[in-house]
């Protein structure tokens, strides 16, 4: 690994890759001009930690890397009866190979400084060394995956149970016979009760609002447009990143449309309170709970980059078109409306565009 550089991109995932792709085709050169950290084991970004009953096309839609095609692969004919995991992480590898990124991994970056014109990143070492890289810019492409989002609760931590996150969750078989608590409102808690159906012992589905079943059996066009734009002006405005569940509802596919009318997908109000052995709705009525999933979502991965202190009072931090308002060497490629699979993509190309702008001027 260089010790200096122009370009850091700290993540490998849909994010990371679009915009390394780009950063390549407009003269960058992999490995010398800018490098690529990535925490994970292996290629895959998260979707190498999901569990093994998500396939593709099943949950979440899974858009093409720019230049997948030149490899002749594509998710839309992706096999559908493998792990998702293992589809996504098998064409990332061939995807980052065909390239020449020379990824370096596992490295897991804890912090960015400060140090004259530029800026350090640091992180450990597999012997626990202290390692550093000087960059000029800084591509911020961590998405959510390392810090799951969990509510407090009153009595949550006298809970004898299991609390388990949608990060940590492996299968269904796991919780065989046991009494589980979902919580949450969107297509991963709706997911999980499908797979646990006729599985855990005792299934309840708990969300903090009415969940919003649309009509359709995807989402429109404007349903999606309305969802990024109230990430985009979040974003925008140094605010914590809202809900695309809460802006864009959940479509009814075949599949949840059954559900919901053999009675699974009914969901009750939020509880009040967790106790040792289960959990004490608002009305006093008592649900008993093994296990109590928290399907309550993430929020971006920042830590590392509180050094720079970008966080707004807010509880965000300032960015559009996938800059930082605060720091012109700071892009964010898949924060707020470029979460998507797709809007990653596009965000590859609008960053890598401004990143070789500014190197050029500087």
């Amino acid at each position: 690994m260089p010790a200096q550089t122009k370009v850091v991109v700290v993540g490998a995932g849909q994010a990371g890759l679009s915009v390394s792709y780009y950063l390549q085709r407009f003269g960058l050169e992999a490995g010398t001009d800018f490098v690529v950290l990535d925490r994970g084991p292996g290629p895959g970004g998260a979707w190498q930690f999901r569990w093994e009953a998500l396939k593709v096309g099943v949950s979440h839609h899974i858009n093409d890397l720019p230049g997948l095609d030149e490899l002749g692969l594509s998710f839309e004919t992706a096999d559908r009866t493998t792990p998702a995991k293992f589809v996504v992480a098998d064409y990332y590898r061939q995807y980052e190979e065909h390239y020449g990124f020379h990824i370096f991994r596992p490295v897991d970056v804890d912090s960015v400084e400060n140090r004259g014109l530029g800026m350090v990143v640091g992180f450990r070492d597999e012997t626990g060394a202290r390692v550093e890289v000087e960059t000029e810019i800084l591509i911020n492409a961590t998405g959510t995956w390392g810090a799951p989002f969990i509510p407090w609760y009153p009595g949550m931590d006298g809970f004898e149970g299991t609390h388990l996150h949608t990060s940590d969750y492996v299968s269904a078989e796991a919780l065989r016979g046991q009494s589980v608590v979902v919580v949450g409102g969107g297509t991963s808690a709706i997911g999980f009760m499908l797979e646990l159906e006729g599985i855990a012992g005792e299934l309840t589905w708990v969300t903090r609002r009415e969940p919003d079943f649309l009509d359709a059996t995807e989402l429109d066009l404007e349903a999606r447009a309305a969802a990024v734009a109230l990430q985009d002006e979040a974003a925008r405005e140094g605010r914590a990143l809202p809900s695309i569940v809460s802006g864009t509802g959940i479509p009814r596919t075949r599949r949840i449309q059954a559900a919901i009318d053999r009675g699974l997908l009914v969901a009750k109000p939020m509880f009040a309170s967790i106790e040792k052995d289960g959990v004490r709705f608002e009305d006093g009525s008592f649900q008993r709970a093994d296990t109590i999933i928290w399907a309550t979502g993430f929020r971006p991965e920042l830590r590392h980059l509180a050094p720079l202190k970008l966080r707004e009072k807010a509880g965000g931090v300032t960015v559009g078109e996938g800059a930082s308002w605060k720091d012109a060497r700071i892009f964010f490629a898949g924060y707020g409306p470029q979460a998507s699979t797709i809007g990653a993509n596009r965000a590859g190309r609008r960053i890598a565009r401004q990143v070789v702008t500014q190197l050029s001027e500087a």
